[in-house]
């Protein structure tokens, strides 16, 4: 893919309370994780059959299991804490803050969300079903109910919430921080991270096994059904889905989630003064590659981001220092940037394109492994213009319209 290099120039470093450069690698690298989703969930929630009852079906989600889906959200969990720190400026409202990031996760969520309540024909009388994903608490709760009963990839916006709340308060103690010391507190969260997991391990009940599973759940018969289970009837009948607390405390819990953020800003930090001088990208890429590798020799407690996170602080330190280099590469052309800006729009309709495709040409026929990938690629292209559309004209105008309208508004609250 080619494009015209936005960050050509090396890039002053920005003054005291003054705006920050922008690092528009770090907008097309979310791409890329959001791909990285698409794929895992395209293997997951297209029941093209009898493919995914075959050899082949299992032996290549072997290859692609659940941890790369994984690599894709810790990746948006530590790009959240590096680009909040980023962007703040001192003394704005708080109130402002706020108003900014429920602007920016709320409407599209609710979109995708509205386009899945029509394409699974969800029960809305059973309101848990429904009701804690809209809102976003969801993850709170260890029942699959709660966590997957609608649209599932919605589940990260649960810790999102949780990290936005929380930065204008943890701010001041990560301005207090001296410069100094911040490597080692970025070494003490990423030792914590790992603390935490081996408790969850050892002292929850749940699966302690190597292995890399996560099968999408079948159904009997080899002809293709109208819908996936976590979008068909008998799944929003269900009156409890229990998830295996150890999992659920490693994977969905936000607060297990939370040092993640407070990596990236960290991470934004170190960039912001100096700090950070690697350039190279070679070297971050190649740690994250032998990480994901060593995810297939450890319980599932430490698959899905303890052992991915450290060096996915280092590729996006990397990538925001390679931009204030003025060497922003691939990432940072015109058209992987606009890749990035629809990325999350994207990340939540893939989910419900997926079970609109399988109820109007999947189910009730029966497919290969050329029919699962051309389904597969007709949900990438629609899910493409999808999100197209709702970035261009759902959140672009609503930001444009009324994420400054609060600008002068005086608050006795102000970020640092």
């Amino acid at each position: 893919m080619t494009g015209e290099i936005i960050a050509t120039q090396p890039q002053a470093p920005p003054e005291p309370g003054g705006k920050r450069p922008a690092l528009p690698s770090l907008t097309g690298a979310r791409w890329w994780a959001a791909f990285a989703v698409f794929i895992l969930h395209a293997l997951v929630f297209l029941p093209v059959y009898p493919f995914q009852k075959s050899e082949l079906f299992r032996q290549l989600h072997q290859v692609i299991p659940m941890q790369l889906g994984a690599a894709g959200v810790t990746f948006f969990f530590v790009l959240s804490g590096f680009i909040i720190y980023w962007s703040f400026t001192p003394g704005s409202s708080v109130r402002m803050f706020y108003w900014r990031r429920v602007l920016k996760i709320y409407p599209t969520h609710l979109a995708a969300a509205a386009v899945f309540l029509v394409a699974a024909s969800v029960p809305l009388h059973r309101l848990v079903v429904w009701v804690p994903n809209l809102l976003l608490v969801h993850t709170w709760v260890p029942k699959w109910t709660t966590v997957g009963g609608l649209n599932v990839p919605a589940w990260s916006l649960g810790a999102e919430i949780l990290f936005y709340c929380s930065f204008p308060l943890l701010l001041p103690l990560v301005l207090r921080i001296g410069s100094a010391r911040l490597w080692w507190w970025l070494g003490g969260l990423l030792a914590f991270i790992l603390v935490l997991h081996t408790v969850y391990y050892l002292g929850v009940p749940g699966p302690k096994g190597i292995e890399n599973a996560f099968a999408p759940r079948l159904v009997p018969g080899d002809t293709s059904p109208y819908y996936e289970l976590h979008a068909s009837q008998a799944w929003f009948r269900q009156a409890d889905i229990p998830v295996p607390h150890s999992y659920w405390l490693s994977y969905y819990f936000p607060l297990s989630r939370l040092p993640e953020f407070y990596l990236g800003v960290l991470a934004g930090r170190l960039v912001h003064e100096g700090r950070w001088r690697v350039t190279g990208i070679r070297l971050p890429l190649a740690a994250l590659a032998i990480a994901y590798l060593a995810t297939w020799v450890v319980p599932v407690n430490y698959k899905m981001s303890a052992l991915l996170v450290g060096p996915m602080v280092a590729v996006v330190a990397t990538l925001a220092a390679r931009d204030l280099a003025g060497s922003g590469g691939l990432n940072s052309t015109r058209t992987m940037v606009w890749f990035g800006k629809i990325s999350y729009a994207f990340y939540l309709i893939q989910f419900p394109v997926m079970v609109l495709i399988t109820r109007w040409f999947i189910g009730g026929r029966q497919f290969g492994p050329l029919g699962w990938l051309g389904f597969a690629t007709l949900s990438l292209v629609a899910a493409t213009a999808a999100a197209a559309l709702l970035y261009h004209w759902l959140d672009e105008p609503l930001m444009r319209r009324f994420a400054g309208r609060r600008a002068g508004v005086k608050s006795q609250a102000t970020l640092p």
